[in-house]
């Protein structure tokens, strides 16, 4: 069965419009989730289970027959992004949008839910995962420490996410790492004021932030050719206060740091946090520093993309492998550390707007790529 439905996917889309009318900023994806587990009562399913790790929803297609567990994973939450899209359906609350494509997501693997209602697996079982905040790194650790999650084990997982700058309908692969090792470090100094005619008898801490963002720049490559590929990124400072009699004495770093494994994340995390010690102590300034936002590398396993690889040409699709990782993170390498799975990417269209850009909307065009690539991939492995 290579097609879906006409009836289903205008179905679909309309559903899809409406998570984009309404959307939710991780953690807060109540609304979504109650859309999401609407859909799946009318679907054949075997059990629904809420409130997973959070808002998080799960949907088993158990066939009663001995086999393997297959699972495919969607996010719920949008962005704290203003939309600036004036159609239809852009979004109806203020300084929150879709804008990553999760409305999309979240209704492909519904239409798959649709699919295996009317095809359910012949052996083993199909676990469908509406997984809650993605964007702030914190949703995969939440479902993963959820115990009911923890008594699926599934066999291999997968993930797709869409990918504007390629040929609609194009499946982007790679083994090994698909995403990048990403987490955020915030740094707090602590110095002394001091009046600002007579700085000598403060601590201020803008030479040590100067030289922390200079330490941080030579840890940094920014080469995704390179297998040793680092990237420290400055994405907010702030010291003392705007009164211009006042030598600052307290401030604050906050930079993105990414590699290509995890690996490399704590080699990388250990020499910045040894030169920030380092450099805090030259000047005589207490420091502090705690992680935030930290998202695993995807790390693709050889056997789930051969998988990906047959299934994409079973529906003779276009398929890309990619050279070199994703710089951006994505909370689905979580998974991938734990159980054997992957993540690809399916084109939106070369002249499709970026991902996390205020003008950015979910191609419906890929909406049955998508579903088909799942589905294929669940009939390959359970047939």
């Amino acid at each position: 069965m290579h097609n879906v439905k006409e009836d289903l996917l205008e179905e679909l889309i309309s559903l899809r419009k409406q998570l984009h009318l309404n959307p939710e900023l991780s953690g807060q994806e109540i609304q979504t989730a109650r859309r999401v587990v609407a859909y799946l009562k009318d679907c054949n399913r075997s059990e629904i289970i809420e409130r997973v790790g959070g808002f998080g929803v799960v949907a088993i297609f158990d066939s009663e027959k001995p086999g393997p567990s297959i699972m495919f994973r969607a996010d719920l939450d949008a962005l704290p992004i203003q939309e600036v899209n004036t159609f239809a359906h852009s979004s109806k609350t203020e300084g929150v949008s879709h804008k990553c494509g999760h409305d999309g997501h979240t209704c492909v693997v519904l239409g798959l839910a649709r699919m295996l209602s009317a095809n359910p697996p012949k052996r083993g079982k199909v676990v469908l995962l509406f997984q809650p905040a993605e964007e702030d790194g914190m949703g995969a650790k939440a479902v993963l420490s959820d115990p009911r999650f923890q008594a699926i084990r599934p066999d291999y997982i997968f993930a797709f996410h869409n990918l504007p700058g390629y040929p609609l309908h194009q499946v982007v692969l790679r083994r090994g790492s698909f995403t990048s090792a990403v987490k955020s470090i915030i740094i707090k100094l602590k110095g002394k004021t001091a009046h600002a005619a007579e700085p000598e008898f403060g601590i201020n801490p803008a030479l040590p932030i100067s030289e922390i963002l200079q330490y941080a720049a030579l840890l940094s490559n920014n080469k995704p050719e390179r297998a040793d590929f680092t990237l420290i990124t400055p994405v907010h400072i702030a010291m003392g206060e705007i009164a211009y009699g006042i030598s600052a004495g307290h401030g604050e770093v906050r930079l993105t740091i990414r590699s290509w494994t995890q690996q490399q994340m704590e080699e990388l995390a250990q020499k910045l946090v040894v030169g920030i010690q380092q450099i805090a102590e030259k000047y005589g300034i207490e420091v502090a520093y705690s992680w935030t936002h930290e998202f695993s590398a995807n790390k693709n396993n050889d056997q789930a993309i051969d998988m990906l690889e047959t299934a994409a040409g079973e529906l003779a699709l276009d398929i890309l492998h990619r050279s070199t990782p994703f710089k951006w993170g994505e909370d689905f390498g979580l998974f991938t550390q734990h159980y054997n799975g992957a993540m690809f990417g399916i084109g939106s269209g070369e002249k499709c707007p970026a991902l996390h850009n205020p003008d950015y909307d979910f191609p419906d065009e890929i909406m049955a790529t998508g579903i088909l690539l799942f589905h294929q991939i669940s009939l390959t492995l359970l047939k």
